[in-house]
C-alpha cells in the first residue's frame, strides 16, 4: 500500500466524509478547525505523505505531477469573521476569509484594515502567508504591520497561538510576525487576529498600491546555497518547525 492510500484510508476513518475531495485529481482536505487540521497534519507524519498549504488557489494552484503523492489542504472552510471587538480595535477572521470582504463588514463598526482595500483576490490567510505588501508615500507597508495574534496549526500537527491583543504585550521578538511571508511551509493560519483603526483613516490610504507577490524571493531564503543571516535563519526556522519535512518545497 502506498503511503498517499494509506494516509487517505485514515482520514476516511478519522474524520465525516465531505472533508475530502479531490480537485483535479489531487486529494484534497477541508478543515473546519484548528482540531481537524491538526488530525490530518499528525496522521500526514505518521505515513510520511507531504502536504501542500492552498487559501484559494490563486498564487499557486496544486495541480500536475509536482503534487503527486501528496494531499492538499484548502482553507476554504475556515471562512468565518469570528470576532470584531470596536472598542480594542482588533478583528479576528477565519484563514479562508476573503481579504476583500473584510471591510465590508468592519463598516458596519467604522472600522477599517487598509490592506482590505487592494486588489488581492484571496483568503486572509493566504495574503499573510505570501507577504502581501503595499507602497504607500514610498514607505513600504506589509500585512504583517497588522497582525496582532494567529491560530496556527504547525507541521508536527501542535496548535499555537503566538501573539496578543493587548496594545502592549510581553518584550521579545514577536513570533507570529515569523509566518509572514511563510507561503504555507511553516503551518497553516487557521484564524488571524488584525489591528484595526477607525474608518476615518481610509483617507490617509488613499494612495496605497499593492506590490507584486514574489514566491522565489521567500524560497530563494530557504536556498542552501544562500549565505545570507536572515536565509540561515529561515532555514532553522524551518528545520524546526517541521523536522520530517511534511510541507515539502513544491
Amino acid at each position: 500500500m502506498s503511503k498517499l492510500k494509506q494516509l487517505l484510508e485514515a482520514v476516511g476513518q478519522e474524520f465525516p466524509d465531505d472533508r475530502l475531495t479531490y480537485q483535479k485529481s489531487v486529494p484534497t482536505f477541508h478543515p473546519e478547525n484548528a482540531r481537524e487540521a491538526a488530525g490530518l497534519f499528525r496522521l500526514a507524519n505518521k505515513c510520511g505523505v507531504g502536504m501542500f498549504i492552498t487559501g484559494f488557489g490563486n498564487n499557486v494552484d496544486p495541480v500536475g505531477e509536482s503534487f503527486a503523492g501528496m494531499i492538499s489542504v484548502r482553507t476554504d472552510r475556515l471562512n468565518r469573521l469570528i470576532e470584531v471587538a470596536p472598542e480594542d480595535f482588533f478583528a479576528v477572521v477565519g484563514g479562508g476569509y476573503p481579504l476583500r470582504e473584510l471591510n465590508l463588514n468592519l463598516a458596519e463598526h467604522r472600522l477599517y484594515l487598509p490592506h482590505s482595500d487592494l486588489p488581492y483576490v484571496g483568503s486572509v490567510g493566504g495574503a499573510v502567508a505570501t507577504g502581501l505588501s503595499a507602497t504607500l508615500f514610498d514607505h513600504l507597508l506589509p500585512i504583517r504591520k497588522y497582525v496582532i495574534k494567529a491560530e496556527i496549526v504547525m507541521p508536527t500537527g501542535e496548535i499555537i497561538t503566538p501573539g496578543s491583543v493587548c496594545f502592549k504585550s510581553v518584550s521579545g521578538y514577536d513570533i507570529v510576525k515569523i509566518f509572514s511571508p511563510s507561503w504555507g511551509l511553516f503551518g497553516l493560519l487557521v484564524s488571524v487576529t488584525f489591528r484595526v483603526m477607525p474608518d476615518s483613516a481610509r483617507v490617509e490610504y488613499a494612495t496605497m498600491v499593492q506590490n507584486a507577490i514574489d514566491r522565489e524571493a521567500f524560497l530563494g531564503s530557504l536556498d542552501e546555497a544562500n549565505g545570507d543571516i536572515d536565509a540561515v535563519y529561515s532555514r532553522k526556522i524551518r528545520s524546526k518547525f517541521d523536522p520530517d519535512g511534511v510541507l515539502p518545497i513544491v
